[in-house]
């Protein structure tokens, strides 16, 4: 996955749903089985980067938000 764009969160998201509905599924072989656990392994890291970007942007908003203005008269 070095070479490829890392998908969207909601491309990772979907991805994983996907394959989560295909183990839970079954009639799998075991490799199949192991194949999609380490894909959906790889794809619920990737939705986690995204969310802990987005985590860190909404604090960092928050704090600028209730930084005190100090151009304000007092």
């Amino acid at each position: 996955m070095a070479d490829e764009k890392a998908p969207t969160y909601e491309q990772a998201r979907e991805e994983l749903t996907e394959v989560v509905r295909r183990l839970e599924t079954g009639g799998l072989t075991l490799e199949q089985s192991i194949e999609l656990w380490e894909r959906g392994e790889k794809l619920a890291a990737v939705c986690e980067e995204w969310l802990q970007g987005a985590r860190v942007k909404l604090a960092a908003a928050m704090a600028r938000r209730t930084e005190p203005d100090n151009d304000a008269p007092f």
